[in-house]
């Protein structure tokens, strides 16, 4: 049982109390057991996280709180300073260092773990390690952190894991179990506040489940009126929302109001939701654009919904959080239109908001000053914003590579926001209607729980080499034999060999059905499939000939030049501006079309190469962004006489597959093998396929069963190949020792890890100042977004030679990786060097966003704000490091200055 001296005093703290749970993980913990608390957004897992703060400093140890991101670990900061006082509580973030030899001390996750490696004498008397937001160790990204965390705390200190809901927590708790003794696993399933379903058809709002299943089937049956009203509304409503008749099908019936279908205004939609007291509310947009494009249309159309004193209260408090941005950064930053919406009680919160307007926004809407948020998703991953309601307009997401239905693990996740613990006696999920959304797809992701916690651990070379100094390679292997990923792949392999059993048997009947009395067809069927296999491989040849044709024929253009683009949003006869060449990437020729659009073209819009049909003389100083000029040299494209194009390369390709000998002498093969002439040849072929693909998959999963058993260990043994093979470890029979090179390498934390340290060792990087020192890392750290690229610019001279010796020697690292297995580096993106290296020579905010601008690129400010904090986190562990040259030292500490100004300077 709880102390009844220490609990009382902790419980003293809080206005409420303590559902069975918390106390029952509470117990736990003053009982000395590890504990992990899964429970659902807003349930009050924190409490317990709270608690080991408690039992630390009443027992005068130290308590570790992490998180995974800033935002998390500076709201927390306040939290405790608020309740233990501020010489109690330290922060350490990367970014600031704030009492950090209190006895508590927030930090990122990232932060303890690089604290394990370095063998930090913080660790002394550490007594408690809280990791908020556990389930982050599934992050594909940066998961791995957690678990490394995990496995290297000293085993003298309790771990308090917390989670939102996962279907597999037990599996997780064993594994903790394994790893750290003694582990309690709590589950609480139950929302403080209980969550309605709702569907928003045009501007009627309706239950999604039905009321008459009360009964425990509630959750699974959708509304019948529901069902009828959209039912009824497909069928008989031809005109779409603005009005206008449905286009006709092609047997002449209309589809109005599936092909001409608009959403309702967000106007009506914000005034449904305020008439029925369901505000303030969180719309969920999978979109920067998207969630920006909203509050504009709000604003345009007059919302409001605040009072007079309510819009001075919130000018006030902008004014106060935004003092620090200078004047002309201001217009810049959109701040006039970004503070119009708020004084309106409408904002936007997405990454692409500088982090002083995001917390802004935060912190309005927590007051209850701002009542409509449109969002990203980012905003539901632990920032604590709860709201009355959620309302999504889309199930569809893009995820980075395409598009892709929500999960039930994220709906879940989402409306979790939905309901203010101690203010609402109800919290409400509301889904926005279209043609493409079914109320069955809906009510199937609001009544499944399953949010299963999958590992994303794989052993890095900075891991690697840590390891190995730390513990040596023998007990490094063991340890990375204990890791949640490897628990997992060990119990996976039980059900893979049940499959391969399974398969067998089928495999057997197969078998007899595909039998020929003519001879024997699992031949035959072979060499059909050799025949489908030599065609791909010429059509994948060909294809790799057309692209080197297309790289050639771009390579080659000059100014004047007057081209057909055969693809694309553009296609039509255009003049050359500017070739666009690069040695460093494809050419991205600038073109000004027939119909005056003048920007940068790509491979894309040329599946086959650029032919030059004629030639104009384009005046020295041309300006594209001059609609006068435009037109004038548009008009001389009109004036030109251009040449039809021939075909005769496809032609060509098409004889030379028919010619391939190999693919001739195999078809001769294929008609005189006897199965050839048999009547009922294609039923046997397609049992052969089945067969086949039995087999293949069969294989398929004998190789995944192998390559699970001891996988991690495996690719730790890889790591260390390459690692000894490059000279960062020095294998002397049983003992490997880290040289000078690898202790480089072990305060290099990054994506890039080895690449940064092959530069650096081969002086790649040497000489540089410090603005070009800063363009060069920003090709270890920036990502372009897949629906943003940003052109590559380069600035001649020693950066230049930089990046070609860096994407020269990353070449040559990936080969070997390839060699061995592993996953591939990632290739440096070259698209933000030349806005990072204008921010570092001083340039403003409006002159590097400008310049993107006009070479037909975007960038938000806060995304700008975000990859200069990321060069700024690889500057400062290079101005650190005592293994890096002492000239390259001092030039990554003078970056940092150049870096950290403006808006920067002002971002936490």
């Amino acid at each position: 049982m709880l102390s009844r001296d220490t609990f009382t005093a902790f419980r003293g703290g809080y206005s409420f109390q303590l559902d069975h749970f918390q106390l029952a993980a509470c117990e736990a913990l003053e009982a000395g057991h590890g504990v992990l608390v899964c429970a659902p957004t807003g349930a009050g897992k924190t409490v317990v996280g709270e608690f080991a703060v408690h039992l630390a400093l009443a027992t005068g140890r130290k308590c570790f709180y992490t998180t995974p991101i800033k935002a998390l670990s500076n709201q927390k900061f306040n939290d405790l300073i608020e309740r233990h006082g501020a010489e109690r509580v330290g922060l350490l973030t990367g970014d600031n260092a704030i009492n950090a030899h209190a006895p508590i001390v927030v930090m990122t996750t990232e932060v303890l773990r690089n604290m394990l490696y370095v063998g930090s004498t913080a660790l002394i008397g550490l007594g408690y390690v809280v990791m908020d937001e556990v389930h982050y160790l599934g992050d594909r990204f940066r998961g791995a952190v957690w678990e490394e965390v995990i496995i290297h705390l000293p085993e003298s200190v309790q771990l308090v894991s917390l989670s939102a809901t996962v279907s597999n927590a037990e599996e997780f708790g064993d594994w903790l179990v394994a790893v750290r003794g003694d582990t309690r696993v709590v589950v609480h399933e139950e929302r403080p506040v209980p969550l309605w379903q709702h569907m928003l058809v045009g501007t009627r709002l309706f239950d999604l489940f039905s009321a008459e299943a009360a009964d425990g089937d509630r959750s699974v049956i959708v509304d019948p009126a529901l069902r009828r009203y959209i039912r009824e509304r497909t069928r008989f409503d031809p005109l779409d929302h603005a009005g206008r008749p449905g286009r006709l099908g092609r047997s002449g019936e209309r589809r109005g109001h599936r092909m001409g279908w608009r959403p309702p205004h967000r106007a009506d939609v914000i005034a449904r939701l305020d008439r029925d007291a369901l505000l303030p509310a969180i719309t969920f947009i999978f979109s920067r654009a998207g969630c920006d494009a909203a509050v504009k249309q709000c604003v345009r159309a007059g919302v409001r919904l605040t009072t007079d004193d309510e819009r001075e209260e919130i000018r006030l408090l902008v004014e106060a959080r935004t003092a620090l941005l200078a004047p002309e950064d201001l217009d810049v930053l959109g701040y006039w239109e970004w503070l119009e919406g708020l004084q309106r009680g409408i904002a936007a919160h997405h990454a692409g908001l500088i982090p002083s307007f995001k917390e802004t926004v935060e912190e309005l809407f927590v007051r209850g000053l701002v009542r409509m948020v449109y969002a990203t998703e980012t905003l539901a991953l632990g920032i604590n914003m709860p709201a009355r309601t959620v309302l999504l307009e889309r199930l569809v997401k893009f995820n980075g590579e395409g598009h892709t239905d929500l999960t039930p693990g994220e709906y879940t996740q989402l409306t979790g926001r939905a309901g203010r613990r101690g203010i609402d006696i109800e919290g409400h999920a509301v889904v926005l209607w279209s043609p493409e959304v079914d109320p069955d797809q809906v009510g199937g992701l609001a009544s499944t729980r399953t949010f299963p916690l999958r590992s994303s651990f794989r052993p890095s070379y900075n891991m690697a080499i840590n390891l190995v100094s730390q513990v040596g390679r023998a007990t490094a292997r063991e340890l990375l034999e204990s890791s949640f990923a490897q628990f997992q792949a060990d119990r996976s392999v039980l059900g893979i060999t049940r499959q391969i059993a399974r398969n067998e048997h089928v495999l057997t009947d197969v078998a007899k059905k595909l039998s020929c009395h003519l001879g024997d067809f699992a031949e035959y069927a072979e060499l059909r499939r050799g025949i489908s296999e030599r065609e791909r491989a010429l059509a994948r040849r060909g294809a790799s000939q057309r692209r080197a044709s297309v790289a050639q024929s771009l390579e080659s253009l000059r100014i004047g030049d007057v081209v057909r683009i055969p693809a694309g949003r553009r296609a039509g006869i255009a003049v050359i501006l500017d070739p666009g060449t690069s040695p460093l990437s494809d050419a991205r020729p600038m073109v000004l079309t027939q119909d005056r659009w003048a920007g940068r073209v790509s491979m894309i819009d040329f599946p086959t190469a650029a032919e030059v049909l004629g030639h104009l003389k384009v005046p020295k100083h041309f300006n594209h962004r001059d609609p006068s000029a435009r037109r004038d040299l548009a008009s001389s494209i009109r004036n030109l006489r251009i040449s039809q194009p021939h075909h005769g390369d496809r032609h060509r390709s098409r004889i030379e597959a028919g010619e391939d000998a190999e693919l001739v002498d195999l078809r001769a093969v294929l008609r005189a093998h006897p199965c050839h002439g048999c009547a009922d040849r294609e039923e046997h072929a397609r049992w052969a396929e089945r067969f086949h693909g039995l087999r293949r998959d069969n294989d398929a999963l004998r190789r995944k069963a192998e390559s699970r058993t001891h996988s991690l260990a495996r690719t730790f043994d890889k790591v260390c190949g390459i690692l000894t093979e490059r000279g960062y470890l020095l294998c002397d029979g049983a003992t490997d020792t880290v040289t000078e090179a690898g202790r480089q390498l072990s305060r290099i934390w990054s994506e890039s890890d080895l690449l940064i340290a092959e530069c650096l060792r081969a002086g790649a990087w040497s000489g540089l100042n410090a603005a070009e020192l800063a363009a060069v890392c920003s090709a270890m750290v920036y990502e372009a977004r897949r629906d943003e690229p940003i052109a590559p610019q380069l600035p001649a001279g020693p950066i230049r030679d930089a990046l070609a010796a860096t994407v020269r020697l990353w070449g040559e690292l990936t080969e070997r990786e390839a060699e061995y297995g592993l996953p591939i580096t990632r290739e440096p993106d070259l698209g933000f060097v030349w806005s990072s290296y204008r921010w570092a020579r001083g340039d403003s905010l409006d002159r590097v966003l400008t310049s993107l601008a006009d070479d037909g690129a975007t960038l938000p400010a806060g995304d700008f704000v975000r990859w200069i904090r990321q060069i700024l986190d690889l500057l400062e562990q290079l101005s650190c490091a005592e293994a890096v040259a002492p000239p390259l030292r001092a030039t990554a500490a003078s970056a940092c200055q150049a870096l950290r100004r403006g808006v920067i300077a002002w971002s936490p």
